[in-house]
């Protein structure tokens, strides 16, 4: 926690950063190894694992569903006291629905991992054209105390 001129504990400034990936499959372990380094940057310490799976699924999902040939997408992360968000910006309108793959089904499962890992998400389109998919996560970051408050 930083502390004022005073001498009394602040919350710390809100982070944002982003990157565009190619619209092809090798762009998701990239947008994967872009946020394991934006969490060790920031020093966030916990659910690490729930988040690197968010954006692997999101990220196929833009890839797979949201981009003309030659496209890209965005990955943009945001952590403000203790809410770190993740958006996956890409090109189509069509909101991504949950699905109920049967057992032999070898896709589907993606939007069904994220509901149940973060702890809320959501799609908000863009007027010009796109959307994004966002997810939120409540972390605990090496600075923060752990009576903190939390947004998400």
């Amino acid at each position: 926690m930083r502390t004022n001129r005073a001498g009394k504990g602040v919350a710390p400034m809100p982070r944002s950063v982003g990157q565009r990936f190619p619209g092809a499959d090798a762009s998701v372990p990239e947008a994967r190894s872009f946020l394991r380094h934006v969490l060790s940057e920031w020093e966030v310490t916990d659910r690490a694992d729930d988040m690197l799976t968010g954006v692997s699924e999101l990220a196929t999902n833009a890839v797979r569903h949201g981009l003309p040939p030659g496209g890209r997408f965005a990955v943009e992360v945001s952590l403000d006291d203790g809410c770190l968000r993740i958006e996956v910006h890409d090109a189509t309108w069509r909101h991504p629905r949950m699905s109920r793959p049967t057992a032999e089904a070898t896709a589907g499962r993606g939007l069904l991992l994220v509901n149940a890992l973060a702890d809320v998400w959501g799609v908000k389109p863009h007027a010009v054209s796109g959307k994004t998919v966002w997810t939120e996560f409540k972390v605990k970051t090496r600075q923060e105390l752990p009576s903190g408050a939390t947004r998400c």
